[in-house]
């Protein structure tokens, strides 16, 4: 799967894996060593994360319910969260989180109220 930033016309993540079970979601990227550049992981159905028992920090992009051509707004950025920060602030309305590599939103130019479609 691939994350297109619609309004900037940029490539979000090239290579997207999909996390849709609870386990899934609960585990996210802990115990990896790393997310390479380009690559994303997608937290479907969830409004919040956790950066317990993380090796790395992260970009986070919260996203709404996808709209009737499968974009989904931005309604929530958070770059450079720091590994063992602990739970992230809830976002009202996030159906969903894209975990992307330190530096993504700020490279994209990733902004609340943005098109994101994740296909």
């Amino acid at each position: 799967m691939v994350a297109r930033n619609l309004t900037r016309g940029t490539v979000l993540a090239g290579q997207v894996e999909v996390a849709a079970s609870l386990w899934a979601r609960f585990m996210g990227l802990m115990g990896r060593a790393a997310l390479m550049p380009g690559y994303g992981l997608w937290l479907t159905g969830t409004n919040g994360i956790h950066m317990f028992c993380m090796r790395f920090a992260i970009d986070a992009v919260f996203l709404g319910r996808p709209g009737p051509d499968g974009g989904r707004r931005v309604l929530a950025t958070r770059p450079s969260l720091r590994p063992w920060l602990g739970l992230v602030p809830l976002v009202r309305g996030a159906d969903g989180c894209l975990e992307l590599p330190v530096g993504t939103i700020e490279a994209t130019r990733t902004a609340n109220g943005d098109t994101v479609r994740i296909e």
